[in-house]
């Protein structure tokens, strides 16, 4: 196979993570997609529902962020594959069991193994692609996300046709086993793996940066960037979050709109979002191409940039000319305008944190800001519903906007700054 040379094993190595993530993404859906049929079995309050739905989302936080130090210390595949086994496993034992705390336990294990699942992506990636490719492909990666979520609901309500709640998840975990071991076979590393040269990764002049390579994790840690692409993921992906998780409200409770509104306003961002990933990975990674990466600046950060005031603006305008009157349209046109917008950074702030980190630390450095974009997932739960609670969803979106707006400009002045994370040679002065 090694006479196929990089595009072969690239076809296959990105096919086995496309299926492998598509299956991790439904497997931590399936509780929800069988839901109902799980309540009509299981007497299961609101409370009961909450605390297992959010064992897995503080399992998961704490997982993704251990597991993209991990991929920089152990063999990427092995780990995707370990987690897509677990996350299998976990599934297949959910479905005998019958008791809330059973369910919370296992959920929680469930949120533990999905955490392994996307920084080893990242890694392998960055390992494959040119610098110029990166941001496309890993764009395209996590739409496998889209699809699973679209996909999903449908799938386990044809399943249930024919058979239980417990047939689906084992069924969905056995399907996740097998295919653990098909990822473990056919992923490699890196080329040099099967006896191919590695990837340049510097698409620079001179020397080949080695003593990036080379950087320990405080060197990557007082790298002044980390933090302003940490930041700035915080505020997009919070208000973001505060736009998915309370925009449907927003338009039901305080603009007169009907809950049909609401709920294609949701679809209509997620579509827009869809679209957003992937034009901010082939857009960007076009800019790369033309001008490559250098240790300051970036060329993506026109296009985040770009799409950051996208946000701005579209906020803006959703907060101020929706009322009872207006026009489906224009509702749902500003919903994908501010999906378009917002998943566009979120994919671009991986694909900068991974590429500007050294090789031996790209893990760790999307870690660190998946974890900060967890945090603003935070922020727009309870505060933001608690300032909606005092003032109003009016009042909330302002907030989130003025804060998206700040983080914007904040981001434009510092465009400029050093970007090569880790190590600074000392020709640098």
């Amino acid at each position: 196979m090694a006479a196929g040379g990089y595009g072969r094993y690239r076809a296959v190595i990105f096919a086995a993570m496309f299926v492998g993530y598509t299956l991790y993404y439904f497997n931590r859906k399936t509780f929800s997609f069988v839901m109902p049929a799980v309540m009509a079995e299981v007497p299961l309050g609101k409370d009961d529902l909450g605390l297992i739905t959010s064992s897995q989302s503080a399992a998961y936080a704490i997982s993704k962020f251990v597991s993209g130090v991990l991929s920089d210390q152990m063999s990427a595949r092995w780990l995707f594959s370990s987690g897509l086994f677990m996350v299998g496993l976990v599934n297949v034992v959910f479905s005998w069991s019958s008791t809330v705390a059973a369910f919370a336990g296992l959920w929680f294990l469930n949120g533990l193994a999905q955490g392994l699942g996307w920084p080893p992506c990242g890694k392998i990636l960055r390992k494959w692609f040119e610098p110029s490719q990166f941001g496309t492909w890993w764009a395209i990666l996590s739409t496998s996300m889209n699809l699973a979520g679209g996909l999903g609901p449908i799938v386990a309500a044809l399943v249930s046709l024919n058979y239980d709640w417990r047939m689906t998840l084992s069924f969905s975990g056995f399907l996740c086993v097998v295919v653990s071991f098909v990822c473990l076979v056919l992923i490699k590393n890196e080329p040099s793996d099967v006896g191919l040269p590695n990837i340049d990764q510097g698409a620079k002049k001179g020397k080949k940066g080695s003593s990036s390579d080379n950087s320990t994790l405080t060197e990557l840690l007082l790298s002044p960037y980390l933090w302003v692409l940490s930041s700035g993921y915080l505020v997009v992906f919070g208000v973001k979050t505060c736009c998915t998780d309370w925009g449907q409200l927003f338009l039901i409770q305080e603009r007169g709109q009907s809950m049909l509104v609401g709920s294609s306003y949701m679809s209509a961002l997620e579509i827009g979002g869809l679209v957003g990933s992937i034009a901010a990975g082939y857009l960007s990674d076009r800019a790369v191409a033309r001008v490559g990466l250098s240790s300051y600046g970036n060329p993506r950060h026109a296009l985040l940039l770009a799409m950051m005031a996208g946000m701005c603006v579209s906020m803006f305008l959703f907060r101020v000319t929706v009322t009872g009157e207006s026009p489906k349209l224009w509702i749902l046109t500003l919903g994908a305008v501010f999906g378009f917008s917002s998943y566009g950074p979120i994919a671009l702030f991986g694909v900068i944190a991974n590429e500007s980190a050294p090789a031996n630390l790209c893990g760790t450095s999307h870690a660190i800001v998946a974890l900060m974009a967890n945090v603003g997932g935070f922020l727009a739960g309870l505060p933001f519903s608690t300032i909606a609670k005092h003032y109003s969803w009016a009042t909330a979106f302002w907030v989130a906007e003025i804060t998206c707006i700040v983080s914007t400009v904040a981001f434009f002045l510092l465009r400029n700054i050093r970007t090569k994370m880790g190590r600074i040679p000392r020709k640098a002065d």
